[in-house]
């Protein structure tokens, strides 16, 4: 399986383990990755919220890209960019004047934009393409006594109507079934489809934090060993504010926030320097004694 490789801005900067990662387990999965060279940031929501048009153009540029490489289905590892290229894509293929209009833009860079691109969340493609039952049998560590919490956050499931949810309602729940082919156990809790407060750290970061901890003290009381995430921008926000989340709550937290190659490739049995496991805010540690895997 050959993909057009998407890893975002954050994957790329600020979660560099989280592109490590993903390399060490599609190796093993026998993902072909082929990266998007020069594509542009999807612009996070926040361009599109004061320039629709030119945050669907750098987006109908990437799916531009894909195509021009031979390669209509791009990969990603952020929920993010999964959220908003599916809405830009949306736009682009229920309106041929609106992907007309675009397509004058990406001319001078001898691109056009036909319409062919899929876009798909590494969490959609481990279910729906490599499946389940291929997954398993690369398990020679299984975490029986790992309790992990998913956490989707929100552009991975919302708006339903761009991210196929009517077609796919199963996508609610991937994440759990992932984390049960892995031989953990899923921890349910009520933050787990809920915002975990990054769109808003820049204007209002007591609020903001005041979600890290409630998300993931309320996954700790449920249960949760660790709590892992498709979202690079919400595993900084979970693990990198944790700390303050605590000392604002006046309580210990100390909950290990995992990005979803982390856990499969523990799984996988890839070693946890490989992984990244030791670039976290919050120490991993209790997850490998869990595991049995020696850091």
């Amino acid at each position: 399986m050959k993909y057009a490789f998407y890893p975002g801005c954050v994957a790329r900067g600020g979660t560099p383990e989280l592109y490590d990662s993903t390399i060490a387990v599609a190796a093993k999965l026998g993902i072909e990755l082929d990266e998007i060279v020069g594509a542009a940031c999807t612009g996070a929501g926040v361009l599109q919220e004061k320039g629709l048009k030119l945050g669907d153009t750098l987006n109908a540029r990437t799916f531009a890209l894909a195509e021009r490489m031979g390669l209509t289905t791009i990969l990603t590892i952020c929920s993010t960019c999964q959220g908003v290229m599916s809405q830009a894509n949306h736009r682009l293929l229920n309106d041929a004047a609106y992907l007309a209009e675009i397509n004058e833009e990406l001319k001078p860079e001898g691109l056009e934009y036909t319409g062919r691109v899929v876009v798909k969340h590494l969490v959609w493609v481990l279910v729906e393409e490599v499946g389940l039952d291929t997954l398993r049998p690369l398990v020679v560590n299984p975490l029986p006594s790992l309790k992990v919490a998913p956490f989707y956050g929100c552009y991975i499931l919302r708006p339903s109507w761009a991210l196929g949810l009517d077609e796919n309602p199963g996508r609610e729940f991937y994440l759990e079934r992932i984390i049960e082919a892995c031989g953990a156990e899923p921890v349910n809790f009520p933050g787990r489809t809920k915002c975990c407060g990054f769109p808003i750290l820049l204007i209002n970061e007591a609020n903001s934090t005041a979600m890290v901890g409630n998300h993931t003290a309320s996954a700790k009381e449920h249960g949760a060993d660790a709590m892992v995430t498709p979202c690079p921008l919400c595993h900084l926000n979970l693990d990198g504010y944790q700390p303050k989340a605590a000392a604002q709550r006046g309580e210990k937290i100390g909950l290990p926030i995992l990005h979803l190659p982390q856990l499969l490739g523990l799984a996988f049995g890839i070693s946890p320097k490989e992984l990244g496991l030791q670039k976290h805010i919050v120490s991993a540690k209790p997850v490998l004694e869990k595991a049995s895997v020696r850091a």
